[in-house]
């Protein structure tokens, strides 16, 4: 599928608070936990605890809320499908770090092993 303009501007506007629920209750349901859930978005924006809170009670959009995130130098390593777009193939930076997020979560509530989610490079 191809990214849209209008699409790029519907998620650039959605609240991560919106979102976040559903995050909890997709690992929840598949026997994860909202500590790990937080440890892959730590993972992949740099946020604590507090910080994650914060933008939550201030319910920022995810235009906000990656604008000042740290994405971990690895996030390129996250590939696939996911919602129909292949991640690698997204031109709108927003939108793929987004679908970065989307992918993690997937990929925890399929029960994948933390360290392959994360990224982990064997040595």
């Amino acid at each position: 599928m191809k990214v849209t303009a209008e699409h790029n501007q519907r998620i650039a506007k959605m609240t991560f608070s919106s979102v976040y629920p559903h995050y909890i209750t997709k690992v929840e349901k598949k026997g994860r936990t909202k500590e790990e859930l937080h440890q892959v978005i730590t993972w992949l924006t740099g946020f604590d605890e507090d910080r994650l809170q914060e933008l939550i009670s201030q319910k920022a959009t995810f235009e906000v809320f990656f604008q000042q995130a740290d994405i971990n130098p690895n996030a390129h390593l996250i590939k696939g499908v996911i919602c129909g777009y292949r991640i690698e193939e997204i031109d709108n930076t927003l939108t793929r770090q987004v679908r970065y997020l989307d992918k993690l979560v997937d990929e925890l509530a399929k029960g994948r092993k933390m360290e392959k989610i994360l990224r982990v490079e064997k040595k």
